[in-house]
């Protein structure tokens, strides 16, 4: 059976259109008959939606028998640390505050499986349980989460002068106090969220401040995060965005592992330093939980996304935006950002978004993306596919030469909007 709402990450859409209350009451209890679950862990970012949709998936959790704890506004891994039943975040992760979305781990901490999430969609005409659950508050609940990062991933950032955008979500209120309690001298960025400025003009999807920043501040590094927190991205000393390609590369030598997982979207440069290092690389579909499958598959600890997904599941059970930037800040070891990251070499890259009314690739779609393919077989390459989050499909062109990649891009993002949009 098809899903019919979830996508890459959970259910997502635009509030009152595609994504409504009574849609995540039925998801919440759905759920929780799924999941047999006793205690559901719930969270949240800073979207004005958040408290109306929160309110709904608990009364679908409660009707499904469970007791919901309420974490409030928390970082995605940090519901997925909780360890309960069955853990919750209304997000929408990187879109715009119009959207929002719900995610599901499992009692492990894990994303739930294609398999499990069309078991959840056939759940979702149930009636309520004969037995009600309840609903319990925390009292402070970032703080097991801000413990345990400290505790596992701190490192002595005495001497570092960070610049950290918060991008207006979940982490304003914990990031910044994290980087200072660990010693580091911090500038805050887009800490001050209103319900409808997450992810506008800041945070991973939107560098450019935070480059400026760096740059007129004389910062060491900038730390760009997503609106729910597990992402991340980071800016030179020379306001260079160093993207999560070149993140997990600096990772993947300095903690000396033996295999990484990557998506489809990996830079060539990436593959070719993993090569020289003799480190073996796993390649997955586009979607942090398909490298999640991949690394638990492979015994492996470190994989990550170039948008920023980086996952490291020594002490951990899930990416964390957090998490990665301290672990990169301990792999500089007195070099510059800079230096640490030019260890992979970068093939020229194009993306374009394309708005389409359809994103069914038809055949014209795909006989131009098989051409272009054997045109450029050995020094390029291109992809297509539909976005799992937005009414997009995305385009990437690879190759040695720059412009050649920008060609191939652009010719290939006109077709798919003739076709497609």
């Amino acid at each position: 059976m098809a899903r019919r709402y979830f996508g890459t990450d959970g259910v997502r859409g635009v509030v009152g259109q595609t994504l409504t209350p009574e849609l995540v009451e039925r998801l919440g209890r759905a759920a929780t008959h799924w999941s047999r679950a006793k205690r559901v862990f719930v969270g949240r970012d800073t979207r004005a939606s958040g408290p109306e949709l929160e309110d709904a998936l608990v009364r679908g959790v409660v009707s499904g028998g469970a007791t919901a704890i309420l974490g409030g506004v928390l970082p995605t891994p940090a519901v997925a640390l909780a360890g309960l039943d069955l853990g919750v975040v209304i997000s929408a992760s990187h879109n715009p505050p119009e959207y929002n979305g719900v995610k599901f781990f499992d009692s492990r901490g894990h994303k739930l499986s294609d398999a499990a999430e069309e078991e959840i969609e056939a759940l979702l005409d149930e009636p309520p349980s004969d037995e009600r659950g309840r609903v319990e508050e925390t009292e402070e609940p970032a703080g097991f989460y801000i413990d345990h990062i400290i505790e596992k991933f701190g490192t002595d950032l005495d001497g570092f002068r960070i610049a950290v955008d918060c991008a207006n979500g979940a982490y304003s209120a914990i990031a910044p106090t994290v980087f200072e309690q660990l010693g580091a001298d911090v500038r805050a960025l887009f800490d001050e969220p209103d319900g409808s400025n997450i992810n506008v003009g800041c945070g991973a999807t939107d560098t450019a401040a935070l480059q400026r920043e760096v740059v007129a501040g004389h910062f060491d590094l900038g730390i760009a995060f997503d609106g729910d927190g597990d992402r991340m991205l980071a800016v030179d000393e020379r306001g260079q965005l160093v993207d999560g390609d070149q993140i997990v590369a600096v990772l993947a030598l300095h903690l000396g592992v033996d295999v990484v997982a990557v998506t489809q979207m990996t830079n060539h440069g990436f593959h070719s330093l993993m090569r020289e290092s003799g480190i073996r690389v796993v390649t997955t579909d586009v979607g942090d939980r398909y490298v999640l499958d991949a690394l638990w598959r492979e015994n492996g600890v470190l994989g990550g996304e170039q948008s920023g997904h980086i996952i490291y599941l020594r002490d951990h059970v899930s990416g964390d935006g957090l998490a990665a930037a301290l672990l990169l800040c301990a792999a500089l070891r007195g070099r510059s950002l800079s230096d640490a990251a030019a260890v992979m070499p970068r093939w020229a890259q194009r993306l374009r978004n394309v708005r389409v009314a359809s994103k069914e690739l038809n055949g014209s779609v795909i006989a131009a993306v098989n051409r272009l393919n054997a045109d450029l077989v050995g020094s390029g390459r291109v992809l297509v596919r539909p976005s799992g989050t937005e009414p997009v499909v995305r385009v990437l062109a690879e190759a040695e030469n720059e412009e050649v990649a920008q060609e191939a891009c652009a010719s290939l993002a006109a077709l798919v909007e003739k076709e497609l949009g």
